[in-house]
């Protein structure tokens, strides 16, 4: 009984010691008091159970941890540059977005004027809009973490079950906080039209508090049973259209729609950015394959038309799979995809 005793104790310092609400604090220190009379109960285990989880995930939230923001737009235009190749327009609405937040940096951060909009980027799928979100996130400096939205049907996803419930644990926003360990890191909420009909609604309204900076301020995990300021999260949201997304939630995003890409656009993308990419992640020397200029028209549409570029994507890790399996295998050291042997690759 001393080993809890001291366990006991050792929370409890742990507790006074760390930057958490002050409110919070006394209320969990209360608790441990209490529970510290409940030694001899039945009851005793499974309530230090829960209050040990519970204040190892109190403890873990970035209360008032932040990460620096790098708002320079000269490094923020060669990261997007890096990372995509065209999307000019795209580019230009992410560096005037990070103007605003400059602008209201400069002023101090408890000015609210000038506050940026929150993105949603809106497209066909493979067109950019994930990667994008994550290149915005490397631009500023942030940590960054992703919420898939595609069958979602439960609000309790996104706020967290209480804990009154056995296995209960935060919901999403909370767990992506956790994970980022800052309080102003960028969370993509993916494709926030795919949630399933019977949700629909009551997801959209954890969406509005969620977007709107009266409400985030507060936000409300029935976990965690105490409010946590979201107010210096950067949420971007993405969609493949907007006809199933709730005005309200409309009407707190800025929708930026993301082109589809050219045939050329996606020979330039595919021989500068996939292709070196693929070729590092697999092991094999970037000389060891050669992909001849005349081919990639055939490479881009092996299939016909596509508008994003993840058929593209699978097509050359394909090609160079089956180029290192054949290294592999002893079979060549180098090899040159040409007009005439390109057909063996897009079977």
């Amino acid at each position: 009984m001393s080993d809890i005793t001291d366990q006991l104790d050792s929370l409890s310092t742990a507790i006074k010691s760390a930057g958490i609400p002050e409110e919070l604090r006394s209320e969990i220190v209360l608790r441990l008091e209490q529970l510290k009379g409940l030694r001899d109960s039945p009851t005793f285990l499974p309530e230090f159970d829960r209050l040990n989880k519970y204040i190892d995930w109190i403890l873990a939230l970035p209360w008032n941890v932040r990460t620096e923001d790098m708002l320079d737009l000269n490094h923020a235009r060669e990261v997007l540059d890096k990372n995509h190749y065209g999307l000019n327009e795209i580019k230009d609405r992410i560096l005037e977005y990070m103007s605003v937040m400059r602008l209201k940096q400069d002023k101090g951060e408890g000015e609210d004027i000038l506050r940026a909009p929150i993105l949603c980027f809106v497209g066909l799928v493979g067109t950019g809009k994930t990667t994008i979100a994550s290149s915005i996130a490397e631009a500023m400096g942030r940590n960054f973490a992703r919420i898939p939205f595609g069958g979602m049907g439960d609000p309790l996803d996104l706020r967290g079950q209480s804990r009154m419930h056995p296995e209960a644990e935060p919901g999403k926003i909370i767990k992506a906080l956790r994970s980022t360990k800052s309080k102003n890191c960028v969370i993509l909420l993916d494709e926030i039209d795919r949630v399933t009909d019977e949700g629909r609604s009551s997801i959209m309204g954890v969406l509005v508090e969620l977007l709107d900076p009266e409400q985030n301020r507060s936000f409300s995990d029935h976990y965690l049973d105490y409010p946590f300021d979201l107010s210096e999260v950067m949420f971007i949201a993405t969609a493949n259209n907007t006809h199933s997304i709730s005005t309200a939630v409309l009407d707190r995003l800025e929708p930026i729609q993301m082109p589809s890409y050219s045939d050329q656009e996606k020979i330039t993308i595919g021989r500068k950015y996939m292709l070196p990419k693929i070729i590092r992640q697999s092991g094999i020397s970037s000389e060891a394959l050669v992909i001849d200029d005349t081919v990639w028209p055939q490479i881009v549409r092996p299939l016909g038309y596509d508008a994003g570029m993840r058929t593209l994507e699978r097509t050359i890790q394909g090609i160079v799979r089956r180029v290192a399996k054949d290294m592999v295998e002893g079979k060549i050291q180098t090899f040159k995809v040409t007009t005439e042997n390109v057909k063996q690759f897009l079977q």
